[in-house]
């Protein structure tokens, strides 16, 4: 069995060990941005035993370098959102299909069946720009979705309501999938009950608007369509998989991804749950990239193996799929 397939049959913590330890030696030896890395710490393979003991690239070298293991032309680059003047990330991803079968996967996981659902988005920042991996995924899912009405709704808030309301009268599952600002330009001119649709922000105020706490954003959203929960993704350029969350950004990742929580100070170090440090992500569907990324996100994990991301360092640029703080 490939590797890949492995990676998407992971059923225990112990095979996500095992497998996690073959993918840092494959991208030790065939990455050679992630092995340069590796040799300026000094770092002994044979004494790669665990995870924790795995070194984290940190996740700014995806806007200076091409991050591969192994040598091929890119069926896509993903590019981070960024701003003006700022350098973006950029994804050079081997086979799309990868990708595919890792957000089918993770869906899948949480939600159920794409087919059950509807997707209607409001994603108007990632339409105007090329390279954006959550447009990839969404125009998957409504794609997959087998109902007419999915699609993308801009800023056609009428619209949206009408289709809302006739997808409901049908009792169709609904994902509405938007942008914080889009979400929350939506909640201020409208007051509609959305009491049996599933709210999903991605983030994404990116200096549009005044910058709210996740809490204040989510509560916006509750009061004005009429919901007691607003889900959430986490993901970004860099990774080909993505965390939800149901409930007040308490995520949960799909079985091929796991978080840890370094220490502010000593980036070699990792805390122990409940205590909040720099965030760190392996995400083993990245095997032709870079699986183990050290993020600008601080965050947190809870004693049943969930997280939450608490905010950004100062320093970092904004981004636009985990810029909520809380």
């Amino acid at each position: 069995m490939s590797l890949i397939k492995q990676i998407f049959k992971i059923q225990s913590d112990e095979e996500f060990t095992q497998i996690a330890l073959q993918v840092f030696h494959l991208q030790y030896n065939e990455n050679k941005i992630y092995r340069k890395f590796c040799d300026l710490l000094n770092i002994k393979t044979t004494e790669i035993t665990s995870i924790e003991k795995i070194p984290f690239l940190p996740i700014e070298l995806f806007k200076t370098d091409q991050v591969i293991t192994g040598e091929f032309n890119p069926a896509q680059t993903f590019l981070s959102s960024g701003t003006t003047g700022q350098n973006q990330s950029k994804h050079l991803v081997k086979d799309l299909k990868v990708y595919e079968e890792s957000f089918v996967k993770g869906f899948n996981q949480f939600y159920g069946e794409i087919s059950d659902y509807c997707f209607l988005a409001l994603l108007p920042s990632y339409m105007e720009r090329e390279g954006s991996s959550l447009i990839y995924m969404t125009e998957y899912l409504v794609k997959h979705s087998k109902n007419s009405l999915s699609g993308f709704y801009l800023d056609e808030y009428d619209k949206l309501i009408q289709t809302i309301q006739q997808l409901k009268k049908t009792n169709q599952k609904i994902i509405l999938l938007g942008v914080s600002f889009a979400l929350l330009d939506f909640a201020e001119k409208h007051q509609v009950d959305l009491s049996d649709v599933i709210i999903m922000e991605t983030g994404g105020m990116k200096g549009r608007r005044k910058e709210l706490t996740r809490a204040e954003l989510h509560q916006i959203y509750k009061d004005s369509f009429n919901v007691t929960a607003i889900h959430s993704e986490y993901g970004m350029t860099e990774l080909l998989s993505q965390a939800y969350s149901f409930r007040e950004g308490v995520y949960q990742s799909p079985k091929w991804m796991k978080i840890l929580i370094r220490d502010i100070n000593d980036p070699f170090t990792f805390l122990p749950t409940e205590k909040t440090g720099g965030v760190n992500v392996i995400d083993l569907a990245n095997i032709d990239s870079c699986a183990f990324i050290s993020t600008q996100d601080l965050g947190k994990k809870n004693n049943d193996n969930t997280f939450e991301i608490l905010g950004r360092f100062d320093n970092s640029d904004l981004r636009g799929c985990n810029l909520l703080i809380s």
